[in-house]
């Protein structure tokens, strides 16, 4: 970072249900695309600032704790900042708030600083449907669902594995993943919320996890075919990704500022998995 630019962090929640995710699109409505517009707005620049993410969100899919950074000269920063806040709801449509705005330590780096990522996902077995007021927000799956056994097949994927089974594939990225928790709870409505935390994600990899277990859940498969999937390291057909409303970004965490420079170098090291006993290389992971 430069003398003359400051790196502000930026926390924001959104709903989305109208946005074509989070990564601007030509000719598209996206979450990033309404806050670089509204930054340029109120910041009264000819260009438009670019923001980092923590994570890219798809089409659909809501955001409580979403983490972005954009960089600014300090004459702007020292001019707009303190009402940057204000100004921003301001400008901004209701369905995208940006919560939080602040300068942010040597160092850091909304994407490659972040060491976790937590998501819910939320679904009703209720058999009348939704709750037409959470509807944009819970999935209904029009099957009893059985928590025990969704709980025992999250058990089975817990850990450092190659998630290819159930990412989609995108050329020259790793799909190693560290699962850190994954585990389903029902909550007094009855709505069943699953919490999914990892240092990253691969994509449409939650849709895809909460996928089996819902097929779990409901009696067509047995609590271990998840891992079994998992395993295999190749897509199952029965493995369904499941429609985005249900699945909101809570929060993404961040070591000591002391820390953030090492993480940063350590985010962008491409992962591999060692070989697996009585295996060559080629064994772990691609």
């Amino acid at each position: 970072m430069t003398n003359d630019l400051v790196r502000v962090r930026l926390d924001v929640s959104y709903d989305g249900r109208e946005f074509s995710g989070w990564a601007r699109q030509h000719g598209r409505r996206t979450v990033q695309g309404e806050i670089e517009d509204a930054l340029r707005i109120v910041l009264r620049q000819d260009e438009t600032p670019e923001l980092t993410v923590a994570g890219r969100t798809d089409a659909g899919v809501h955001a409580r704790g979403q983490v972005a950074h954009v960089d600014l000269p300090a004459e702007v920063w020292a001019e707009h900042g303190t009402q940057l806040l204000r100004r921003l709801a301001g400008r901004l449509p209701t369905d995208v708030r940006v919560r939080r705005v602040g300068e942010a330590p040597p160092h850091f780096d909304a994407r490659f600083s972040a060491v976790w990522r937590r998501y819910a996902y939320r679904v009703t077995d209720h058999p009348g449907g939704a709750d037409p007021l959470l509807r944009g927000h819970v999935l209904w799956h029009n099957w009893p669902l059985d928590l025990d056994a969704m709980n025992e097949a999250a058990r089975g994927l817990l850990g450092e594995h190659d998630f290819a089974a159930y990412c989609k594939k995108r050329e020259g990225a790793t799909t190693i993943r560290t699962l850190h928790e994954l585990a389903w709870v029902r909550r007094p409505d009855g709505v069943l919320e699953a919490t999914v935390r990892a240092d990253a994600f691969c994509h449409n990899m939650v849709r895809a996890l909460v996928g089996a277990m819902l097929f779990v859940g409901d009696g067509h498969r047995p609590p271990e075919w998840p891992a079994q999937v998992l395993a295999a390291g190749v897509r199952d057909s029965a493995v369904h990704v499941v429609r985005p409303h249900g699945l909101t970004l809570e929060e993404v965490g961040y070591p000591a500022d002391a820390e953030l420079a090492a993480r940063n170098l350590a985010s962008r090291n491409k992962r591999t998995l060692p070989p697996l006993p009585g295996r060559g290389a080629a064994a772990g992971c691609c």
